[in-house]
């Protein structure tokens, strides 16, 4: 067979790669990250960056794609490393063979690494615990090919950029530097290399260490665009939250507590335009998060900032004000913009995936953003978030609430619907916006306008939400939007629900054509709560979400298992999403369904286990007869 991949890229060469793997996205489920955004790093369990998405990213760029430590031809033996929190890890390895008298080791190699907003540093410590002098020559080979994040993501080799050599301060000879487009990065090593070979990016040392006695080198990379960062990091020490304090009987739960408080720290980006007239400081969100999504999301920074409220209302504050200084404003085909709709997402630049597939740098294709967008508000609101900052962003939800209302009635039969109409975006747009996410139990794929369940939901509680604020605040409109919602929930009841053998439930969404799309779904979780379903309706959907299809016993799975094309390492078509059970079991709790609510919150605490209380975005549904996770 022949595996031949050639692409095209508009922002450097690319290699024709022989590889089986090349064009496919890289798996990360081995990959150590560490993270201070906009900035972090993937690397190997042993510490190597030596491939796949590994790198030194900042922004969309990535800045290295290699660094590798090798001693002459004597062999790493990794034996234990990892995460130190969020930003920080260490990697211990052997060198097999060095300075050894008896079956015991003797030389280890120490790795430290520390990634900050566009900056990385690695140290290696070399230590000699044997009787024996000890002599070698210890490589560090760094290379880049400055790829653009979405040519990673897609699986794409570039050719690499050869490096230059630069003069490290103090030493002669130091430091590589690579740049293109605007994109610079610098290498600069201390003590400086006793060999540096440049374009190949090798610096090279020769040690000596008597018994006892250690060595280290430090290297320090920086990356900068020319024209500064899209969203820069947030101040350190101005975190819109009050840190929890956790004491508990199980050690996991403290566990993911501490890993998951300081990812969120490190993914806090600030709104440069936020400075323009404000005096109460910047105005803070949540990146989507590493290594795919590391910028501004309207549904994701919405959503973690509704589950941080309990913790204060700040972060709620600068998430939706971020977005409302971007609120669409015109109609604009390409973008997807519309007067009133909340984006999806920011980029540096047009994200090209594939010739067919391309993602315009302020993108607008999302049907769920506008409406979590206004229910934020309000609950900040309920939380306690200061009147005057409620109402300086009533505007912005009037013209969401308009925007909702005529979607639907543009619709025509009055559901929120999504299309694609560029040809070039995404084919769904609500959170499962994969192209294979919404579809027939059958395993038919579902034809656009596509109306989801759970962005009814939303469109159900935003109404009612608006309302509330509209009232407190003595705008007028209430009254026709809490009536606009109560005639979605009866549209929602005669259109949407359909039958198994196992009774009720709503289909996951309607087609072009306004027919059920029957599949059973995670999305249930999102629509308890909401009021947009009565007591019998939520205790039935609470049924279903704690049956064997959906609870694997670590979580939802994103589709029943009984279900045609089930696929437990299907991205939305069986996997399980950490956040998607979240919010079942805060519905199930709003419902009144705390019992149901149990097993699958003593599910995801089962699973953080298994992964250092570092939940990733999502994981295999196989379920617990399968393993741990």
């Amino acid at each position: 067979m022949d595996t031949t991949v050639k692409a095209q890229d508009t922002n450097g060469p690319v290699t024709t790669s022989t590889s089986p793997t090349a064009g496919l996205q890289p798996f990360l489920h081995d990959a150590v990250v560490t993270l201070y955004a906009p900035s972090f790093v993937i690397s190997r369990a042993d510490g190597q960056l030596d491939g796949g998405a590994d790198g030194f990213y900042h922004g969309d760029g990535r800045a290295l794609s290699h660094l590798t430590v090798t001693v002459e031809s004597i062999a790493l033996a990794p034996v234990g490393g990892g995460l130190r929190g969020a930003d920080r890890a260490d990697f211990r390895a052997i060198l097999r063979g060095l300075g050894e008298v008896t079956p015991d080791p003797a030389v280890a190699l120490n790795r430290r690494r520390t990634v900050a907003p566009g900056r990385l540093e690695e140290s290696f410590e070399v230590a000699n615990a044997g009787t024996r002098r000890v002599g070698f020559r210890l490589t560090v080979t760094a290379g880049t090919d400055l790829a653009p994040m979405e040519r990673v993501k897609s699986g794409h080799v570039l050719d690499p950029v050869p490096a230059r050599a630069e003069g490290a301060e103090g030493a002669e000879g130091g430091g590589l530097v690579w740049s293109r487009d605007g994109f610079a990065v610098r290498l600069v090593s201390e003590p400086a290399p006793d060999a540096l070979e440049a374009p190949e990016g090798r610096l090279s040392y020769d040690v000596e260490l008597d018994p006892g006695a250690s060595w280290t080198v430090t290297l320090r990379c920086t990356a900068a665009y020319a024209d500064g960062d899209q969203f820069p990091a947030a101040p350190a020490d101005a975190v819109p939250w009050l840190g929890p304090a956790l004491r508990s009987a199980d050690r996991r739960f403290d566990q993911w507590l501490d890993q998951s408080v300081a990812d969120a720290d490190r993914l806090r980006l600030m709104d440069p335009r936020s400075a323009e007239g404000r005096a109460d400081g910047v105005d803070q969100f949540l990146a989507a998060g590493a290594p795919w999504f590391l910028t501004l999301f309207g549904r994701d920074s919405l959503w973690a900032a509704r589950m941080l409220l309990p913790l204060g209302t700040e972060l709620a504050a600068g998430t939706l004000r971020t977005l409302a200084r971007r609120q669409g404003a015109v109609a604009d085909p390409a973008t997807e913009e519309q007067p009133g709709k909340i984006l999806h997402e920011v980029r540096r630049g047009t994200q090209n995936f594939t010739d067919t597939f391309a993602v315009p740098p302020v993108y607008y294709g999302t049907v769920d953003a506008t409406p979590l967008w206004i229910t934020l508000l309000h609950d900040a609101w309920r939380w306690g978030l200061a009147p005057e900052q409620v109402e300086e962003l009533l505007p912005h939800t009037e013209s969401a609430l308009a925007w909702i209302r005529d979607q639907a009635d543009a619709a025509g039969d009055g559901f929120l619907r999504y299309v694609d109409r560029t040809g070039r975006g995404l084919a769904n747009q609500g959170w499962k916006d994969s192209g294979d996410a919404i579809r027939h139990r059958d395993g038919r794929l579902a034809d656009p306008p596509i109306a989801l369940c759970e962005v009814q939901a939303y469109a159900y509680e935003a109404a009612r939400d608006g309302a509330a604020l509209l009232r407190a605040f003595g705008r007028p409109g209430a009254d026709a939007f809490e009536e606009w919602a109560e005639g979605l929930a009866t549209r929602f009841r005669r259109r949407f629900w359909v039958e198994d053998a196992q009774g009720p439930y709503p289909a996951v969404a309607l087609d072009r054509d306004g027919g059920p799309v029957d599949s059973v779904t995670s999305g249930f979780g999102h629509l308890l709560g909401t009021g947009l379903l009565n007591q019998e309706e939520s205790a039935a959907l609470a049924a279903r979400l704690t049956g064997p299809g959906l609870d694997s016993g670590h979580g939802l799975r994103t589709l029943s298992n009984d279900s045609v094309g089930f696929n437990p390492y299907g991205y939305h078509i069986g996997s399980i999403w950490p956040h998607d059970t979240a919010i079942a079991v805060h519905g199930l709790v709003r419902a009144g369904f705390p019992d149901a609510a149990a097993p699958l919150a003593a599910g995801l605490l089962t699973a953080s286990a298994g992964f250092a209380g570092r939940l990733p975005e999502l994981f295999a549904g196989h379920g617990t007869a399968a393993g741990p996770h």
